[in-house]
């Protein structure tokens, strides 16, 4: 851990592949930065909930996992030392464009000269299902709502639940290591790449994963936080008890801005708007990329972070150094800074 300044160029809240992207950025443009994030690891949802995961549309990776890129990014910036206050939330943000001051909730304070909001999906949890007895069965990891580790479900009964991307994805990686893999969602329609319907099609018709449609979960069976059994219904209100030993529950994320969204700046359902062409919000000086960033047209992929990343560097540059200008230099001519 390098020691935390007073006082930086840039604070980045969010230490998620955006923000890891954005401290790199103002490194090459020799601007101080420091990452914050709440938790206590940089990653970000990458690390939190699919670190296993692999993702496709990263350019010049065919696959790389979520803790995979974490890892590289943060190499890329390894030898600028880049100063981090991890298991701190922002609470307040205070001043003006060149001036500014964050607070967290652990007592920290930092001055900044701009601000980059790379907060992702904000604080974000699981929609988690209604359903009786569920905090006993989540205690004891008989439900789960992200795969960290796909070892731990090795020669398990899995009902995976969700119609979207999530619930299809980790069907189809979880095939080949469990026992049996049900795939519970109340229409026979599931959203997904077209390559994963045709996996799941394959999966399906050669015994690898059993569609369970059109159904809805509706209980937990199993005693002192032990599954045995999932109870699902459909629209008829015909009951089955899937056997199970662990349920995961794919019904998205509830997000929330949290203090952010006290902060004056113009939000629209849990994003903020911001000027497309440099990333900044209607509060001059700060600035928002990635997923929690808006504007027509937006793409909410990591590569597209990546792009805004190196927007709001570059817009908020003058901001740093009023009297000199910025000369664009590709990284193949300047090389990288020294840190």
């Amino acid at each position: 851990m390098t020691d935390m300044p007073a006082e930086t160029d840039v604070a980045i809240i969010g230490a998620g592949p955006a923000g890891l992207f954005a401290a790199f950025q103002c490194a090459m443009l020799r601007l101080r930065c420091v990452l914050i994030d709440v938790l206590p690891e940089t990653g970000g949802q990458c690390a939190a909930l699919y670190p296993e995961k692999p993702i496709y549309d990263i350019p010049a990776c065919p696959a790389v996992e979520g803790a995979q890129l974490i890892a590289r990014l943060e190499e890329q910036i390894a030898p600028f030392a880049v100063p981090r206050l991890l298991g701190h939330k922002v609470e307040s943000l205070s001043g003006q464009r060149g001036a500014f001051v964050l607070g967290t909730d652990k007592g920290a304070n930092l001055a900044a000269k701009a601000v980059i909001i790379a907060a992702g999906a904000g604080a974000f949890g699981p929609n988690r299902p209604p359903l009786d007895g569920l905090e006993a069965f989540e205690a004891s990891g008989a439900v789960q709502y992200y795969v960290r580790r796909k070892a731990e479900f090795e020669n398990r009964r899995i009902v995976i639940a969700g119609g979207g991307d999530s619930a299809l994805d980790w069907a189809l990686a979880l095939k080949d290591k469990a026992e049996h893999v049900y795939l519970v969602h109340r229409r026979d329609r599931f959203r997904g790449a077209p390559e994963s319907l045709r996996q799941l099609d394959e999966a399906v018709a050669a015994g690898q994963i059993e569609k369970v449609v059109p159904y809805q979960l509706h209980g937990l069976h199993g005693q002192n936080g032990r599954l045995e059994g999932v109870e699902v219904m459909d629209l008829n209100g015909q009951a089955r008890t899937l056997e199970a030993d662990v349920l995961l529950p794919f019904f998205g994320l509830a997000t929330d801005l949290g203090p952010v969204a006290r902060w004056g700046m113009d939000t629209a359902r849990a994003t903020i708007p911001v000027t497309p062409s440099t990333c900044e919000t209607s509060l001059p000086g700060v600035f928002a990329i990635g997923d929690v960033a808006t504007y027509p047209g937006k793409l909410k992929l990591i590569l597209q972070g990546f792009s805004e990343a190196a927007m709001a560097a570059h817009a908020l540059y003058p901001i740093i150094n009023p009297d000199q200008a910025l000369h664009f230099e590709y990284s193949t001519t300047k090389g990288v800074p020294a840190g």
